[in-house]
């Protein structure tokens, strides 16, 4: 359970993060709001899930998470180039996120 609660919360993180980026520097209500409370979610089902997983664990899939989905919010709904250099950086994140979950202990 505590993995399904980490998951959520990273895309949690991948909502709050593209909220901020609609918000306009906190110029516009509506996405500022959803910011705050996917902030809030987020946080909160981290520090959930962290009562049964270990922090290095937690911390790192969280905010792998939230990297990856906000690299691909920006390239597919913001249009944001996709470079070779992106992609490879972005399959060598979710590579750290696999090994990450294989390396904790059950």
């Amino acid at each position: 359970m505590a993995w399904f609660v980490l998951v959520l919360a990273g895309l949690c993180e991948i909502v709050w993060a593209y909220a901020m980026k609609q918000s306009a520097g906190f110029t516009r209500p509506l996405p500022t709001a959803i910011m705050l409370v996917a902030m809030l979610f987020s946080f909160g089902l981290l520090a959930w899930s962290m009562r049964t997983l270990p922090l290095g664990t937690a911390y790192t899939i969280w905010t792998g998470i939230g990297a990856v989905g906000a690299f691909i919010v920006g390239a597919v709904v913001l249009g944001e180039p996709l470079g070779l250099m992106r992609i490879v950086a972005a399959v060598l994140i979710v590579s750290g996120l696999i090994l990450m979950k294989l390396a904790t202990p059950a």
